[in-house]
């Protein structure tokens, strides 16, 4: 492992995830870069980002509660913002590429949290390599193909998602309700990754993110008796949980979902859309902590 040439981070910043070095890992298709903090010994979590999301994009609040406890590890995926190779297009692949990653690491066992099409990536790996994960917990996510009685999408939230500049606003829309309070956290989000975001960050290339797009799409064609037969095989205890303002994926899927996990926990948080983990950061994180300790 090598640390990267990457620039300081800002001085005001008071979040201990921003003070975490760049490094990398040589991975068979890729060189892997990541962030590690919290203290180390147990079992690592592994967090799994979102489309378009990179290393920095990652709210340091949410990571540094997380971080409190665990030995936390944020990466980027192949072909993937600091990390080298050939962006994947499939579900399985990133969770090919997830898998890597972690064996590159020297890792044989650990802990996954996924959000949105991360947490889709990470019941992926649950179901194909269970004895590298002991439990799981998935943030904001569809189970894995249709979902019966789900409304279909808003399409402004289709053509704000696959545009080719995605700008604050469009985020603060996507993630965070459409009331005073969502929106104020929205921003508040955004100020908070702005000291990364400020420092050069490596935009998510055309082919990686349309990779990511067509993975969802292609992941939104299983039909739901398969569904239903793949979440049936996931034995790790599951920590499901959603935003009822959710605008992206609704908070059925999560309902859902669970019903059909022989082990999973649901948490929904009424005043939260898709980024509840960073507008109720603090909440969610002690959630996760207790989840991972039982």
């Amino acid at each position: 492992m090598t640390r990267s040439d990457r620039k300081a981070k800002p001085a005001m910043s008071t979040y201990l995830a921003d003070a975490a070095e760049d490094l990398t890992v040589e991975g068979p298709s890729a060189t892997f870069t990541f962030r590690r903090i919290g203290p180390r010994g147990g079992i690592p979590l592994v967090l799994l980002n979102r489309v378009r999301g990179t290393l920095d994009w990652w709210d340091p609040e949410f990571l540094d509660h997380l971080a409190a406890g665990h030995d936390v590890i944020v990466f980027d995926n192949v072909g993937t913002g600091y990390t080298t190779g050939t962006p994947h297009d499939s579900v399985g692949g990133l969770a090919d590429g997830t898998v890597e990653f972690i064996e590159a690491l020297g890792l044989t066992q650990v802990d996954l949290l996924g959000w949105t099409l991360g947490g889709t990536v990470a019941q992926q790996v649950a179901r194909t390599r269970p004895h590298l994960v002991r439990k799981l917990v998935v943030a904001a996510a569809n189970p894995g193909g249709t979902v019966p009685g789900a409304p279909d999408p808003d399409p402004k939230v289709r053509a704000t998602m696959t545009k080719p500049e995605v700008t604050g606003d469009d985020l603060v829309f996507l993630f965070f309700p459409e009331t005073d309070t969502g929106r104020a956290a929205g921003y508040e989000h955004l100020a908070r990754v702005a000291g990364r975001l400020a420092t050069g960050r490596p935009d998510v290339s055309e082919a990686a993110a349309m990779g990511q797009i067509t993975a969802i799409g292609k992941d939104a064609r299983i039909p739901f008796e398969q569904v239903r037969a793949d979440l049936a095989t996931i034995e790790q205890p599951v920590l499901y949980a959603t935003g009822m303002k959710d605008a992206m994926i609704p908070a059925l899927a999560a309902y859902t979902a669970v019903q059909h996990l022989p082990d999973a926990t649901l948490i929904a948080y009424s005043d939260a859309g898709h980024a509840f983990l960073f507008q109720r950061a603090k909440d969610f994180a002690r959630q996760v902590t207790t989840f991972l300790a039982d």
